[in-house]
């Protein structure tokens, strides 16, 4: 293999596991922030409703 090759190989893929980890913890931090909007949601909808039934019984 040509020795300049090898060096660039060898930087680019010294550095592979921490942008893997990278990404990784990126997709992970993505899903827990969904997870978290999607819960906040449902909880939210659920005021909504009892409000809504509130306002039906009121009037």
């Amino acid at each position: 293999m040509d020795p300049i090759l090898q060096e660039i190989y060898s930087t680019v893929l010294g550095g592979a596991p921490f942008v893997i980890g990278a990404y990784a913890l990126l997709w992970v931090v993505l899903l827990v922030y969904i997870l978290y909007i999607s819960l906040s949601l449902k909880k939210t909808e659920k005021q909504m409703a009892a409000l809504e039934e509130a306002l039906r019984e009121k009037k």
